[in-house]
């Protein structure tokens, strides 16, 4: 379908899954490097001459390294999720837990090119290195090579980023509370008091200002992929 198309149009970009390996950064005490992989669903709209368009979804990824603080600690912790069978993560008992938040990010841009020899080099894919779970994502079978021309997209991402640890705190504890009040309600008889307790619902009525959405420039992370 992409061969044969004259053009393409983005429709939705959506975020799978997202890998993430901590390790700790050498002559740096208490930071970590944090390596994640983000693994995106993207649909477009592939024109082929005056008939509609078809919908094609593929499979777009990107890399990103950060360091963090994650401060020191010497013990391992294990808890009854974890399992034995990846000797990797045996190692990495005692480093701090990579945690990324994240929504679906921003189409920006997708651009239709052939593919040339140099590209097919670069950009060539192993089905065995695309986890299961994403691959099964997607209604049909993965095409990860060939082809004469190929779909790239320019995603927005944002993203927050944290390094965490367990630790030990000191807190207050009260004994069980009891309630005191008895909440009422309206009577059956009357329940337009009840009504009347009900603010009236003004921003229903009004359409938010601009000054009511939040500045997207404070986040942790917004990046143009």
């Amino acid at each position: 379908m992409i061969d044969g198309c004259t053009g393409v149009k983005c429709r939705k970009a959506e975020l799978i899954w997202c890998w993430l390996d901590v390790e700790s950064v050498a002559f740096n005490r208490g930071f970590y490097s944090v390596d994640v992989k983000y693994f995106y669903r993207v649909s477009v709209d592939a024109f082929a001459g005056v008939g509609r368009p078809t919908e094609v979804s593929g499979l777009a990824t990107f890399d990103k390294r950060v360091i963090l603080f994650g401060s020191e600690g010497n013990a391992k912790i294990f808890s009854s999720t974890n399992h034995c069978e990846d000797p990797e993560a045996m190692k990495k008992a005692s480093l701090p837990r990579a945690v990324l938040e994240a929504v679906d990010p921003i189409c920006l841009n997708v651009k239709l090119m052939e593919n040339c020899q140099d590209q097919q080099a670069v950009y060539s894919y192993d089905l065995s290195d695309v986890p299961e779970a994403v691959s099964a994502y997607f209604d049909d079978d993965l095409v990860l090579d060939g082809g004469q021309k190929r779909v790239y997209c320019t995603l927005g991402q944002f993203s927050i980023i944290r390094l965490e640890r367990d630790t030990q705190l000191v807190m207050p504890c009260y004994d069980f509370c009891m309630p005191e009040k008895e909440c009422i309600g309206g009577s059956d008889d009357n329940p337009c008091d009840l009504f009347r307790r009900i603010n009236f619902p003004v921003d229903e009525f009004f359409p938010p200002v601009a000054g009511d959405y939040t500045d997207y420039r404070e986040l942790r992370d917004s990046t143009c992929r």
